[in-house]
């Protein structure tokens, strides 16, 4: 799960990963990588399948999880939010205004190194101010706590069920507690607490099988309906002056298109989307571009990076695990795959042993 959607430099990875996460973007430099290396092992055999739910059920969650969706998105506010994982904490302010389709967010790093980070729909301008250096990218979601969703999947309901928890305040307002607890081994639970009157989602917290919480995203202090300007907040990200602007190219595309295959599905996980990146600086004329490939249930998310493989770069094959995101590296024929996903490590081991080369 995320508060915020960020993405590192992974020693030997496919570059900069975009993933949900509790941790500010990727360039924000907060992420602290306590990395614990083991050996990675061939991943078990899928789970069998599960009841479907019912109608009602099904219906009630949607309708919910929409609601939490659509006041992250249509409600102005600013507010302080503080983030917990993996032993490291890091805060950040975030102020959002919404008029008709349009959406400006504008988040300041408070920990770590400064930075500035700016959406206007789907463009996204990163302000590095002690590099002097401003990245400018499209994105379909930055997905910036305090959202929730990662797509509008009805079939949520066939991997998770909600359970009621009372009411609590958190940043001074009524929230009701709700915990979504999955249906088989293959993702973490979520315990959510949700403004009273409309729904926002004020607080968050990923939850493992024996429900100890992993990750955590909170508001310090919110104000809703707050006087965000817009236009403002426009103008600010427009101030480039004095910048080396960097503009990243990601071209959409299909893994099948690019040779690779998902022979063996992961239960309740969609692919999402698929983009081609630009080819680290080393690599050799010639080579394949990094290619990442995004899957979903709705909820959790997991990024396959596939690159060629650089006997240089590329260190030894392991996994990883930092609070709920889970990692894990191995060589696929000629190529270097990187599976990094907030789910539990035996789900990440399923789609690194499933994919494929196509012949």
């Amino acid at each position: 799960m995320q508060a915020v959607k960020a993405g590192f430099d992974l020693p030997g990875s496919a570059g900069r990963v975009k993933r949900r996460t509790w941790r500010i973007w990727p360039c924000a430099g907060v992420a602290l990588l306590a990395m614990n290396f083991v050996a990675a092992q061939t991943p078990p055999a899928g789970p069998a399948p599960l009841p479907a739910p019912s109608s009602a059920e099904a219906r009630g969650i949607n309708d919910w999880l929409m609601r939490m969706h659509e006041a992250s998105k249509k409600q102005a506010y600013i507010g302080t939010y503080v983030v917990s994982s993996g032993g490291s904490i890091s805060s950040g302010k975030i102020w959002h205004v919404c008029e008709g389709n349009q959406q400006v967010e504008r988040v300041e790093t408070l920990t770590g190194a400064p930075r500035s980070i700016f959406r206007h729909n789907d463009r996204v301008v990163t302000f590095m101010p002690e590099h002097k250096v401003v990245r400018t990218e499209k994105r379909e979601s930055l997905g910036l706590f305090p959202e929730l969703l990662q797509s509008t999947d009805n079939r949520i309901a066939e991997f998770y069920k909600v359970r009621q928890e009372g009411v609590e305040r958190v940043a001074g307002l009524e929230a009701d507690i709700v915990v979504l607890v999955p249906k088989d081994a293959m993702r973490f639970g979520y315990r959510v607490w949700t403004e009273q009157k409309n729904g926002m989602v004020v607080k968050l917290q990923t939850l493992d099988a024996d429900g100890k919480v992993l990750e955590q995203a909170a508001f310090s202090e919110l104000q809703l309906d707050a006087p965000v300007k817009m236009d403002k907040l426009l103008s600010m990200m427009g101030k480039v002056d004095g910048y080396k602007i960097e503009k990243p190219v990601l071209v959409k595309t299909t893994a099948s298109a690019e040779g690779w295959v998902l022979k063996t599905p992961v239960a309740g996980f969609a692919p999402m989307s698929c983009y081609k990146r630009p080819a680290v600086a080393s690599a050799a004329p010639g080579a394949d571009e990094p290619l990442q490939w995004i899957f979903s249930d709705g909820l959790a998310s997991v990024s396959l990076f596939v690159e060629p493989y650089d006997r240089q770069r590329h260190e030894k094959e392991a996994s990883m695990s930092l609070g709920a995101t889970q990692t894990m590296t191995k060589q696929v024929g000629s190529y270097w795959l990187t599976v990094m996903g907030e789910v539990p490590m035996k789900t990440i081991k399923m789609f690194a042993g499933g994919l494929e080369r196509k012949k």
